[in-house]
């Protein structure tokens, strides 16, 4: 079984990764910059018994995606596909603070780019295309309902897309093999809070979270390997959360 995860490298991309060499899933891991970062991922791929390839491209360019996907036809026949990958444009703040450049950055990788990786995906799973049909799993974020306010709502109203996406595009491919769902993730401990300048975010955040904690990053890629898998047949056109009860 073929897997392509976007944004792999890193965070809940890599921990799904990780997580689907177990479940005994090939692995094509799709990185935007950090090469030795993908490098590892796919060495704890490889330690596990499957195959991994690492393979850098733009998901916000249609050609990149399209030589991704050419990419994971080497190895095999695809099984599925996870659109991890997305930016929240790094600076935190207020909407009308974000630059114009920004905005269209984080439009560009978070919804033109899960755009662009559905349709490449679709033109070789469904059987409208002779494919043998598979999985779609596209990654929101409970901040498609929450917003995000002053922090990242820019990066909200891309996760709202996403979530739009995933059900229209499921009720357009249910007849062709393809099932799509999303999974939505709430707070998470990831590098991301970090590398956004705020260290301490999830500390400060985590009280809030009912069961009084963040998630781990292998908890949301079980529930992304949940919706890959045959025990999830009959869901399509799904959200599903894993916010700890946010």
């Amino acid at each position: 079984m073929i897997l392509v995860v976007t944004g792999g490298s890193r965070g809940i991309g890599a921990a799904l990764c990780v997580l689907a060499a177990e479940r005994g899933y090939d692995v094509v891991i799709n990185f935007a910059s950090d090469g030795r970062a993908a490098e590892e991922v796919a060495s704890r791929v490889r330690a596990r018994g499957r195959r991994a390839l690492t393979v850098r491209g733009d998901v916000s360019r249609a050609d990149d995606v399209a030589e991704l996907f050419d990419a994971a036809a080497e190895l095999g026949p695809l099984a599925g596909v996870v659109n991890n990958a997305a930016i929240t444009g790094n600076t935190p703040g207020r909407l009308d603070e974000q630059s114009p450049e920004t905005v269209r950055r984080v439009l560009d990788v978070n919804v033109a780019g899960v755009i662009f990786s559905c349709q490449e995906a679709v033109r070789r799973l469904s059987t409208r295309y002779g494919g043998a049909g598979g999985v779609i799993v596209n990654v929101s974020s409970t901040a498609a309902r929450t917003g995000s306010p002053g922090e990242w709502t820019h990066y909200a109203a891309t996760k709202a897309a996403v979530e739009t996406l995933t059900v229209g595009l499921a009720h357009e491919v249910a007849r062709e093999g393809i099932r799509v769902n999303a999974v939505a993730p709430g707070l998470v401990d990831t590098g991301l809070h970090a590398a956004a300048g705020m260290p301490d975010r999830v500390s400060r955040l985590a009280p809030a979270i009912p069961l009084g904690r963040a998630g781990q990053p292998e908890e949301i890629a079980e529930a992304a390997l949940w919706l890959l898998s045959p025990a999830s047949s009959y869901v399509t056109g799904t959200v599903l959360t894993v916010g700890g009860g946010r």
